[in-house]
């Protein structure tokens, strides 16, 4: 079994062609890699059929396990492409984007676009984004197949950047034909998490949740939150999903950087106050991907999203196309231990006022409160779904929170909460009593717990999700 990190936020990193390179997923898993992230927008099936072979290959050989999060690309708007490379655009030039012109016709005047409802969502003095808010272009006029613009701000215009409104406000459905074609996919890949871009309301999210049910997956859905208009459904979509993304990259670009901070803090809080996983996401470590360290900013905002109460960080092109993969994980790793030394949920002393309809969110309070206030050496939450142990980590908690579960979904499901580590346990028929000293046992083999060392152990009297109501005290002996 690989040696249980000391580290409590996870951390999040997409493959990609950096990742295939011979030893670095060695290298990344060794750094403590929690949960590999599959980018739906890039790369046919077969790339990812063939990396989630391969990460499973090497978890096994250091005798870990990983989470797979397939990431669905949703109804991202694209324009098309140019003749001859990349357009430079002028401030205060023309520039019109058409439906009409060929894929690969554009120029600095004009260029393809791919998605014909821009047409109705859009009028004069509206701003339209491109390159991630680097280019600007005001709406002048629109007709029955072209939006005429003027550069308020230029700069170089590549090949299917991304496009936004300012504010929001395009329609567009979560799921696209190939998101229904790549929810196969992952359901045949034994995805745990499935990432929905851009959804807009609660619907959105639960249109995704039958497309699941009706591929035959078991996966969790992540509501990846960069709309303007999911803002304003925010607890919806929370309530309507199994953890949470702040996708700050189309995100920032629709509210503006000024708001992002605050939004950032508003969503993390108000999903662990609904007890949902929550990702901190987009350009993290952007740097490394051609520099071998990070910039200070960067540090800092990985230490503020820990310090935010975020379950997880992730890297995005850092480790999928970056020049220093392994190197990158490491020293996110580095900054979030870091940071947890100085972290504080406040969220703890309000729970201890609230009314629990659930027992199992009882028991949890209950050990958390206890281990805080007694010289508990770990929590031990034998766990079917995993949930009793996601509860515990919404807690401000001192003391390790270790997962015991029979069921290795449920085991890579928790690489996505802070603060716990999952380990495989096989109960056999051993129940009460017999059960414990087992789940005692299996803690001692780790090393982390020894003779005459209290641990809090919660449990349920029947093997069901949810079904937690009991915490034991136990010496171990």
């Amino acid at each position: 079994m690989k040696p249980l990190s000391s580290r409590r936020t996870r951390i999040v990193a997409t493959l990609g062609p950096a990742t295939d390179e011979p030893g670095v997923l060695e290298g990344m898993l060794a750094a403590g890699l929690d949960v590999v992230r599959l980018n739906f927008s890039h790369g046919k099936a077969d790339d990812h059929r063939q990396r989630v072979q391969r990460v499973r290959e090497v978890a096994a050989a250091q005798g870990c396990e990983v989470a797979v999060l397939a990431d669905l690309q949703g109804p991202k708007i694209r324009i098309a492409g140019f003749a001859s490379g990349p357009a430079q655009l002028k401030n205060g030039q023309p520039f019109t984007l058409d439906t009409k012109l060929g894929a690969q016709d554009g120029d600095n005047k004009a260029v393809g676009l791919e998605w014909p409802q821009l047409l109705n969502d859009v009028g004069p003095g509206d701003t339209l984004l491109l390159s991630d808010g680097a280019i600007r272009l005001t709406v002048d006029s629109v007709d029955d197949s072209k939006v005429h613009c003027t550069v308020v701000q230029g700069g170089k215009l590549a090949d299917r950047q991304g496009l936004n409104r300012l504010g929001g406000g395009i329609s567009a459905d979560a799921l696209t034909e190939k998101d229904f074609a790549d929810i196969v996919t992952a359901t045949e890949l034994n995805a745990d998490y499935m990432a929905v871009s851009f959804p807009a309301s609660a619907d959105d999210m639960l249109a995704a949740r039958r497309a699941l049910d009706a591929a035959g997956s078991e996966a969790y859905l992540v509501a990846k939150i960069e709309r303007q208009e999911a803002l304003v459904e925010l607890e919806g979509i929370i309530r309507a999903s199994d953890a949470v993304m702040v996708a700050r990259g189309d995100l920032g670009v629709e509210i503006g950087d000024a708001e992002l901070p605050g939004v950032q803090k508003r969503i993390i809080r108000l999903s662990r106050e609904l007890n949902r996983p929550v990702i901190t996401a987009t350009q993290m470590m952007e740097s490394m991907r051609s520099a071998p360290q990070p910039t200070r900013a960067e540090v800092m905002d990985v230490a503020n999203a820990v310090l935010d109460g975020s379950d997880a960080v992730m890297l995005s092109a850092e480790t999928a196309t970056g020049d220093y993969p392994v190197k990158t994980v490491e020293t996110m790793s580095r900054i979030c231990e870091g940071a947890e030394r100085h972290r504080n949920d406040n969220r703890s002393e309000a729970m201890l006022n609230m009314h629990f309809q659930q027992t199992d969110e009882a028991i949890a309070v209950a050990t958390v409160y206890t281990a805080n206030h007694m010289n508990a050496s770990a929590i031990l939450a034998l766990t079917e779904s995993g949930n009793t142990a996601l509860l515990m980590s919404r807690m401000a908690c001192n003391t390790p929170i270790y997962a015991l579960t029979p069921h290795k979904r449920s085991e890579r499901r928790l690489k996505l909460c802070y603060g716990v580590i999952s380990i495989s346990f096989n109960p056999g028929e051993r129940r009460g009593a017999e059960m414990i000293d087992h789940a005692v046992a299996t803690l001692v083999k780790t090393g982390v717990v020894s003779s005459g060392q209290r641990v809090l152990v919660a449990k349920g009297d029947f093997e069901a999700a949810g079904a937690t109501n009991t915490m034991k005290i136990v010496t171990v002996d």
